[in-house]
């Protein structure tokens, strides 16, 4: 059903009411997130302070990964998602008031900066649960054969939020002021906390309820750590966001490099959610699955190549032309991960798989902004740009070179099995 109805998952109210839901976080969550660091650069000017942004949040979610995964499987999905929107949406309305002037007024900048921090730092711990629990969700609300089908399009989703939000960012920034962008940034969580009263509550899959933590935490990783295509597939993500992380750069090129102000830096942060979002537009009618893993390396490469063009060019256009083609090449990437996530995955295991990926890619982003800035300080932007596509592609190609296995993974056979167990 899935190959021959690109809008299978679509046909499902409930499912649709959880994209919804997801573009009002992600959308409020990257908003939040570009404001934050455009405030952060404008305080300090200093290229380090937009990587300790980046520590702030890894930090947390490293430490709190493995045991949100575990809770998620413990619980019941739907109540714990709107728990963490409810947390979510204090420290929103916590950075609106510290740029609120009438808030701050006789505050030293180094007050208002390290509150900010501080946010975020918490903002680390809670971005831990929201990963592991919508991965577990969407299992919840559609039928495994369409898991795939759904993948592409919760991922579609998340990328067309990542699109509007920075780029909305960049609009309300130039024409409203920081302080009222953090507020609409706050009306968006409190709409997402409304949605999700709309879904309801799930059964619990996992039929080891109390089962002692660090042996919960064995199981999970003894299985991503046996599961050869899933390990390859993070292994790989990880590194290529790790040492491609240049989008933490933006507010320097922006400001101090292309010379664009507010907008032109919102036109930068959404190039590459577009193509990304587009690229997976179009594998709702042309799946990857077929020699994904191939396609997974050559996606890899093609992201480094755009990184290192992005980070000579001094045209603006230029810039924006290979921000967007590096986001077709992480769609493609994201597309394959997820597709692997889902159908190789056990209900009762997702919350701790999940954790496991976001320890190794979305975490991998906050160490990868502190990377950036560090070596941005170390070595010159320019410089750490292009060291860092440069990695990349050594990265892409020897992954290819020492695991046959991996360059042999085809994911049709698994999808075919899925549609025929319903």
């Amino acid at each position: 059903m899935s190959k021959k109805d690109p809008y299978a998952a679509l046909r499902i109210k409930e499912f649709n009411i959880f994209l919804v839901l997801r573009f009002a976080l992600v959308f409020a969550w990257s908003m939040q997130f570009i404001i934050i660091e455009w405030q952060v650069y404008s305080i300090t000017k200093d290229p380090l302070s937009l990587g300790i942004i980046g520590l702030m949040e890894i930090i947390p979610a490293l430490t709190m990964a493995l045991f949100a995964g575990h809770i998620v499987d413990q619980r019941e999905k739907k109540t714990l998602l709107a728990t963490c929107l409810a947390l979510f949406s204090l420290i929103s309305l916590g950075l609106f008031l510290l740029t609120w002037p009438k808030i701050v007024e006789g505050w030293s900048t180094n007050s208002v900066l390290y509150s900010i921090y501080a946010l975020v730092f918490f903002g680390g711990f809670l971005r831990s649960f929201f990963g592991p629990t919508i991965f577990s969700l969407i299992a919840l609300i559609v039928p495994k054969k369409i898991y795939p089908n759904a993948a592409t399009w919760s991922s579609s989703t998340w990328q067309m939020a990542s699109v509007l939000g920075p780029a909305t960012a960049g609009v309300l920034i130039s024409m409203i002021g920081v302080h009222w962008a953090l507020c609409f940034v706050f009306g968006m969580v409190l709409f997402a906390l409304i949605t999700v009263t709309q879904i309801k509550k799930k059964p619990i899959l996992n039929t080891k309820i109390g089962e002692p933590v660090m042996q919960s935490l064995k199981e999970g990783l003894n299985f991503v750590f046996k599961t050869k295509a899933i390990l390859g597939a993070l292994t790989l993500d990880m590194v290529a966001v790790l040492f491609g992380g240049a989008i933490a750069l933006l507010p320097i090129f922006a400001q101090d490099i292309l010379h664009v102000g507010s907008e032109g830096f919102g036109v930068l942060r959404a190039a590459p959610a577009v193509g990304a979002f587009l690229t997976m537009l179009i594998t709702a009618y042309i799946p990857i699955s077929k020699n994904a893993g191939i396609k997974l390396l050559a996606a890899v490469f093609g992201f480094g190549v755009c990184i290192i063009v992005f980070g000579l060019s001094s045209w603006f256009w230029i810039s924006v032309v290979a921000l967007f083609f590096s986001g077709v090449t992480d769609g493609v990437s994201v597309v394959i991960r997820q597709t692997i996530l889902q159908i190789k995955t056990p209900d009762h295991m997702r919350g701790r798989v999940a954790s496991v990926n976001s320890m190794f890619v979305g975490s991998s982003n906050e160490l990868g902004a502190f990377e950036s800035g560090v070596t941005a300080k170390l070595m010159g932007t320019v410089t750490a740009v292009v060291f860092g596509g440069t990695m990349t592609i050594i990265t892409a190609v020897t992954t290819g070179l020492v695991s046959p296995s991996f360059r042999k993974l085809d994911l049709t056979k698994d999808i075919e099995e899925h549609e025929r167990s319903e």
